[in-house]
């Protein structure tokens, strides 16, 4: 990895952690605080509410802003609230910093995701974005599973305490191997709030909503299939959700160098195909524990391969309003996993068992495929216009 690129990187590592650690601590917040798990629950929706919130409103309040500046105060935001998760008094307490701690989350990967790209060599932009990913798939893979044994088996407190000094080392990388990089002048805020507007932008969205909620159908209720359906103790749980975390690593990497090889919109396509597939298969074989490891392992790197696809289609895209639009990606990953878990749950509360999300899955992803096909097509018409245009012209 190149060294400018490891302060994204770990500040990915810390944001992945702080996001997805929370599952597993549930039972003990909800223990300290003498609190139902489903209240605890709200400290997980308080989070994605403040990436929604905080993804376009910090990137336009920082806009005018050199990009290392900018990445360097989210990163304060991050570790400040963080630290206050840590000495929490109270739930409601806990509550408000989880929702303060969840404000530069998108901002810092949509800036981040843009800088990664403008440092990378020509042509290979996605694998540099996928780079910063990095971050997040390893935290699936190492600190998540460390910071809910550190929560199970000492305090919960102790892992906000490590959260922490990951954004201060953060911190410190971001100011000694981060390059300055000069402010790119778009158009005023109305121009570039002005690209939403456009089909394109909001169809690049809806794929980023709907498509990846698809798998947040399995992965949200992956802890009862994996018991309930294969069979799996569960103190053997933690192992697979390692190795679904073993899946992101590889499935980033993979994802990042095809959207290199081929159009983003294109990569994008395959890959939701994939996940329908992916999710079609696990509906139909977790009864296998062998199946079952293999489909973990194959969707936990289907969830993370399309991360930077669609991020280097968004700023393809949105020129002129690039940070804008990767952070508004952001915004919309969160959303699909909200999605994806109400959906998700609709049939298990009907009494349709605990393989009945992926079928809900599956037809997010489809839904997801078919508004990329639609996105290709939009594009072919848009470039098509101009030459039309053109020969018009010369035929006049």
């Amino acid at each position: 990895m190149k060294k400018r690129l490891l302060p994204l990187a770990l500040g990915g590592l810390g944001i992945g952690t702080t996001e997805f650690v929370m599952m597993g601590l549930l039972p003990d917040i909800a223990r300290d605080f003498n609190i139902s798990i489903p209240e605890a629950g709200h400290m997980i929706s308080a989070y994605a509410l403040g990436v929604v919130i905080g993804a376009p409103l910090l990137v336009v309040a920082s806009r005018n802003f050199e990009p290392k500046k900018i990445l360097w105060t989210l990163m304060v935001v991050f570790t400040v609230f963080n630290a206050c998760s840590a000495f929490a008094p109270t739930s409601m307490t806990l509550l408000w910093a989880r929702l303060l701690a969840g404000l530069p989350h998108g901002a810092f990967f949509g800036v981040g995701s843009v800088v990664a790209s403008r440092l990378a060599e020509k042509g290979k932009e996605a694998q540099a974005i996928s780079l910063m990913f990095a971050g997040l798939t390893i935290a699936n893979l190492l600190t998540v599973p460390l910071g809910t044994y550190i929560g199970h088996h000492y305090s919960w407190r102790y892992t906000f305490g490590l959260i922490t000094v990951i954004g201060l080392v953060t911190l410190l990388l971001i100011q000694l191997w981060l390059p300055t990089l000069p402010v790119k002048k778009g158009g005023n805020i109305r121009s570039e709030l002005g690209f939403f507007k456009s089909r394109e932008a909001w169809l690049i969205l809806l794929i980023t909503a709907i498509g990846t909620g698809g798998l947040f159908t399995w992965i949200s209720y992956i802890g009862p299939l994996m018991t309930e359906v294969s069979g799996f103790a569960a103190d053997q749980l933690p192992y697979v959700l390692i190795l679904a975390g073993f899946g992101m690593v590889v499935g980033n990497f993979v994802g990042g160098r095809l959207a290199d090889k081929i159009k983003p919109v294109k990569a994008c396509l395959i890959l939701l195909l994939c996940m329908a597939t992916s999710l079609l298969i696990i509906y139909y074989t977790s009864e296998s524990k062998a199946m079952a490891l293999l489909m973990t392992f194959v969707a936990g790197g289907l969830s993370l391969a399309i991360a930077a696809p669609i991020q280097i289609l968004m700023i393809k895209t949105a020129k002129g309003a690039e940070m804008l639009g990767a952070a508004a990606t952001q915004a919309a990953f969160n959303i699909g996993n909200a999605l994806g878990a109400f959906f998700g749950g609709l049939p298990i509360a009907m009494g349709y068992g605990y393989t009945s999300p992926e079928l809900v899955g599956t037809l997010m992803a489809t839904t997801g495929a078919f508004i990329a096909v639609l996105l290709i097509k939009r594009q072919k018409a848009t470039q098509q216009a101009p030459v039309h245009a053109r020969l018009q012209e010369e035929v006049a």
